[in-house]
C-alpha cells in the first residue's frame, strides 16, 4: 500500500478522479504575494494552498480547505486520501452523530499515517546520509561531502512541509466540521428581516489559544514561552498534518524539547451535527492567508462580518458561485494591497500576504439573475469605499449605493469594510440601503475629503431612469470638482473643456 502511494503522489494521479463535483459551492484562490517599495507585487513560491468540493452518494457532500507550507505535497496528499477515506463508501445516512464524528477523527489518522509511509525511504536515507557526515568521519573527502550535502537538500526538499485542514461534511442535512491548525470556518444563517448571523465554528489550534496551550503544559512543554513566541518551527499552528519534523525530532527543538510525547498533533477537533433543515444562508471555508490578509488590512475585530459582507454582495451580482468566491478573493486581495501602498499604521502588517483560498457553499440562498442590468431596477447594494491619501483619527460614515439584480428573498449583510448597519427599508421599496462605518480610525472614506462630504449622490431605492439622450444620472457629484478647476483655469483655455474650465458639454 506504502508503494501505491508513492506511486500515485508521483505520477500526480488522483485516487478521487471519478467523484462528482459539489455544483452548490464555488472556489476563489489568490497565490502568495510580496510588495517592493513601489508597491509592485512579486510571487515567492507556487501555490500551496489545496481544496476539495466532492458529491457523494446518499446525501453526503465534502468540502474542504488545505493551508500548505513548504511546498505543496502535503495539501495535496490530504486533500486526495481524505476524500477517499470518506466518500468510498464509508459513510451512510444510517450513522449517528458519534458515528461520523468517529470517522472523520480515523480518516485524519489515515491520511497523516499514510503521508509518511509515502516519504519514510526518503526519511531513512536522509537519516543515513546525515550520519555518514558526522565530523569524527575522516574518510570523507572534500567531493563527497558536497554530493552528499546537495542530496541532503533534495531529500529535505522532498520530505519537508506540512498543511493544516479545515474540513465539512454534511450528511443527512447535518453539518459537521473537522479542524486542525489555524484555517477557519463560518456559518451565515439569513433571517427573515435581512438580518444574516454569523457564527464562526471552532477556534483555531494556535500558539495563542488557552485549551491548546493547557495541553502542551500537559505534556511537559512551557506553554508561556511557546505563547511569546507565538510560532512553532515556523508556523503558528500547534495542530498540523505532516512536517516530519515537529513529529518525529521534535525534541530537538528547543521549545518542544521538554514534551513527554509528540506535542503537535494531527488529531482534528470536530464540531457537530448542526441542522441545516430550514438553513438559509451558506457557508465558508477559508485558508489562514486569507483570514490573515484581511485582518492584517483592517484589524481583527470585524473580520468574520466582512468577509460575510462580502460574500453577500458578491452573490447579490455574480449568477455563478465560482465568480462570485473569486470575486471576494480578489477584492481582500485589493484593500490588503491598498492598506500597503497608503502607508498608514497598520501598512506596515501588509507588506506580504500568502496563499488565499475560499470556498462558498450554498445553502438554499439564491444567485443573482444575471439577466438583469442595474438601470433594469433591482436591488440596492453597499459597496466599499476607496481609501483617502489624508490622515484621520476621526470615524467616518458614508451611505453608498450600488444597484443589485433583484432577488425577493435575498438577504442583506449586516457589516462590511468593518460595520454595516441595516437600514429601514420603505413600503414598497425592492430593498433597503445601508450605512457603511469604518472602524479604522486610520482610514477616511473619500467622500468625506472632498469638503461638503457631498462627494457621493444619495440614491433612492428605485433604479435610475434614464433621460431623454438616454443618460442615467452619474454616481459620483464632480461640479464642486468643475468650480474648483475652473477657477485655477480662468486665464486660459481648457485642454478638455473649452474656454473657462472643465465640465459637462
Amino acid at each position: 500500500m506504502a508503494a501505491q502511494r508513492r506511486n500515485l503522489m508521483q505520477s500526480h494521479q488522483s485516487w478521487t478522479d471519478d467523484l462528482p463535483l459539489c455544483q452548490m459551492c464555488g472556489v476563489g484562490t489568490a497565490t502568495n504575494c510580496v510588495y517592493g517599495p513601489d508597491g509592485k507585487g512579486t510571487v515567492s513560491h507556487p501555490n500551496e494552498d489545496g481544496h476539495l468540493r466532492f458529491r457523494g452518494e446518499d446525501g453526503c457532500f465534502l468540502y474542504g480547505v488545505f493551508n500548505g507550507y513548504d511546498g505543496s505535497r502535503v495539501a495535496s496528499f490530504a486533500s486526495q486520501c481524505l476524500t477517499a477515506e470518506l466518500l468510498l463508501g464509508q459513510l451512510n445516512s444510517s450513522h449517528t452523530d458519534s458515528d461520523v464524528r468517529r470517522i472523520l477523527t480515523q480518516a485524519f489518522d489515515v491520511v497523516e499515517k499514510s503521508y509518511f509511509e509515502t516519504i519514510d525511504d526518503a526519511l531513512a536515507e536522509k537519516a543515513h546520509l546525515s550520519n555518514y557526515l558526522q565530523p569524527h568521519n575522516e574518510n570523507v573527502s572534500f567531493h563527497q561531502n558536497q554530493k552528499v550535502q546537495e542530496r541532503l537538500k533534495e531529500l529535505e526538499q522532498e520530505v519537508s512541509g506540512g498543511a493544516t485542514a479545515v474540513v465539512a461534511l454534511i450528511l443527512n442535512n447535518k453539518l459537521y466540521i473537522a479542524s486542525v491548525g489555524t484555517n477557519r470556518a463560518l456559518l451565515c444563517k439569513s433571517s427573515s428581516d435581512g438580518q444574516n448571523q454569523v457564527l464562526q465554528i471552532g477556534r483555531p489550534h494556535s500558539t495563542d489559544n488557552e485549551d491548546e496551550l493547557q495541553r502542551l503544559a500537559a505534556l511537559g512543554v512551557d506553554s508561556s514561552r511557546v505563547r511569546q513566541a507565538g510560532q512553532i518551527s515556523g508556523q503558528s499552528s500547534t495542530r498540523r498534518l505532516g512536517d516530519y519534523r515537529v513529529k518525529f525530532n521534535y525534541n530537538e527543538i528547543e521549545l518542544l524539547s521538554a514534551a513527554k510525547t509528540r506535542p503537535v498533533i494531527a488529531e482534528p477537533e470536530i464540531h457537530g451535527s448542526h441542522s441545516l433543515d430550514s438553513v438559509t444562508g451558506f457557508l465558508l471555508l477559508m485558508s489562514e492567508g486569507l483570514i490573515n490578509a484581511l485582518e492584517a488590512a483592517h484589524g481583527p475585530e470585524q473580520a468574520n462580518q466582512e468577509i460575510v459582507a462580502m460574500v453577500a454582495a458578491e452573490l447579490a451580482l455574480q449568477s455563478v458561485l465560482e465568480a462570485a468566491a473569486q470575486s471576494v478573493v480578489e477584492r481582500v486581495k485589493r484593500l490588503h494591497h491598498d492598506v500597503y501602498v497608503s502607508g498608514r499604521q497598520r501598512a506596515t502588517f501588509c507588506s506580504r500576504h500568502e496563499d488565499m483560498t475560499l470556498l462558498i457553499r450554498t445553502l438554499n440562498y439564491p444567485l443573482a439573475d444575471g439577466t438583469l442590468t442595474p438601470t433594469q431596477g433591482g436591488r440596492i447594494y453597499p459597496v466599499s469605499v476607496p481609501y483617502s491619501n489624508s490622515q484621520s483619527t476621526s470615524k467616518t460614515s458614508v451611505t453608498l449605493s450600488l444597484v443589485m439584480p433583484s432577488q425577493n428573498t435575498l438577504t442583506n449583510g449586516t457589516n462590511t469594510a468593518s460595520t454595516l448597519e441595516e437600514g429601514t427599508p420603505t413600503p414598497g421599496s425592492q430593498s433597503p440601503t445601508a450605512t457603511l462605518q469604518s472602524t479604522n480610525t486610520q482610514t477616511q472614506s473619500s467622500s468625506s475629503s472632498s469638503g461638503d462630504g457631498n462627494l457621493f449622490r444619495q440614491r433612492g431605492s428605485q433604479a435610475a431612469q434614464p433621460d431623454e439622450t438616454g443618460r442615467v444620472p452619474p454616481y459620483v457629484d464632480f461640479s464642486q470638482f468643475y468650480r474648483l478647476w475652473g477657477g485655477d483655469h480662468s486665464d486660459g483655455q481648457s485642454a478638455l473643456g473649452g474656454p473657462g474650465g472643465l465640465g459637462p458639454q
